[in-house]
């Protein structure tokens, strides 16, 4: 039996490939008439901060009168958010994948790169910017031949997948980035791993300036749930999966007495970033979000034990803000799918 909507079916989809690889992706678009061929393109990888790039870079090259496509992941607000439009766009979007993507058994992550660069080649964007999923080399955005390559950061992540060391990942990262790319990088550290690029240092701006071929002003206000996101002056949510990540928010927080509500994915640095987010407060309240990787909250709270002096765990996530609530101010963070479970609680 059909879903109801194609929203629904895609929610559906197991997000994970029985085994990484970019045949069914270069199906898909065969099939779909090569949407990704239309329009030049930014693809934006790293292990932090990629969504924001996306939406800052699009932004930035929007100010400058280009009709611009942005696909990001994951969501926070609603699946139409990865493709920055209405849910009526993303629908119909995703209803126009749909048949070829069941033919091919296409994966999750698959029909929504494809429902995006088909929906960017339908509006005839003049450009898109594309974040990655994972990694680089075997995801599917992997498809681009991008005029410009963002890295904005490397930090250790799907290890199992991508290498046990940065430079690992980092090579898996750039691997997207084509004969004639220019690169963008955060710093020189990776300066040698793409000896024949044309490579600048830099972030957002400086990668929508490559693109141009010119400089670009303003400081566009791109918003993002998840991402430093206020929910009034006592609630503070953000979506930092990683110990780098954490860093970063530990840096911007406005005090040190929080009472944490987190759910970290069992892949992750758990013992990494529960370690850093004891500096932000002396109370956790370890909870589960809906992804299956999600590490089980008693655990949670086990691993964070030697990092805070008052813990508990609940499995549900909205209990676990509301108990946070009666406690103190509350930061929500640990991963964006626990920011998406509780995105409409108020």
């Amino acid at each position: 039996m059909r879903s109801a909507t194609s929203t629904d079916w895609v929610a559906s989809l197991s997000p994970w490939p029985e085994e990484f690889g970019l045949e069914t992706m270069h199906a898909l678009l065969d099939e779909l008439g090569h949407p990704e061929r239309t329009f030049p393109s930014i693809h934006v990888v790293g292990t932090n901060g990629k969504s924001t790039a996306t939406r800052t870079i699009a932004a930035l090259l929007h100010a400058k009168g280009l009709d611009m496509g942005a696909y990001t992941s994951p969501h926070v607000a609603g699946w139409h958010e990865r493709l920055d439009t209405d849910p009526e766009s993303f629908e119909s979007a995703v209803a126009s994948v749909r048949p070829a993507a069941e033919r091919l058994h296409a994966t999750q992550f698959e029909t929504l790169t494809a429902a995006a660069l088909s929906e960017f080649a339908r509006r005839g964007v003049d450009a898109a910017v594309v974040e990655a999923g994972l990694g680089g080399r075997l995801d599917a955005t992997n498809v681009l031949e991008a005029r410009v390559v963002l890295l904005t950061n490397v930090g250790l992540e799907h290890t199992e997948v991508l290498g046990e060391t940065r430079e690992q990942i980092a090579r898996e990262k750039l691997a997207v980035a084509k004969p004639g790319a220019i690169v963008v990088l955060p710093d020189d550290e990776w300066w040698e791993l793409m000896p024949e690029r044309e490579l600048r240092i830099g972030g957002a701006r400086e990668t929508a300036e490559a693109f141009l071929g010119a400089p670009v002003g303003g400081e566009p206000e791109v918003y993002l749930p998840g991402r430093f996101e206020w929910r009034g002056p006592n609630e503070l949510r953000d979506g930092a999966h990683t110990p780098e990540g954490v860093d970063w928010l530990l840096d911007r927080l406005p005090r040190t007495n929080w009472v944490i509500v987190a759910s970290i994915l069992a892949d992750k640095d758990v013992d990494g970033m529960v370690e850093r987010l004891g500096r932000a407060g002396r109370t956790l309240i370890a909870t589960r979000s809906s992804n299956p990787r999600a590490l089980a909250e008693k655990e949670l709270a086990a691993r964070a034990e030697p990092y805070f002096e008052h813990l508990e765990s609940h499995a549900d996530p909205t209990a676990a803000l509301r108990r946070a609530r009666e406690l103190g101010p509350v930061l929500v963070t640990g991963s964006l799918y626990l920011l998406a479970d509780l995105h409409g609680a108020e």
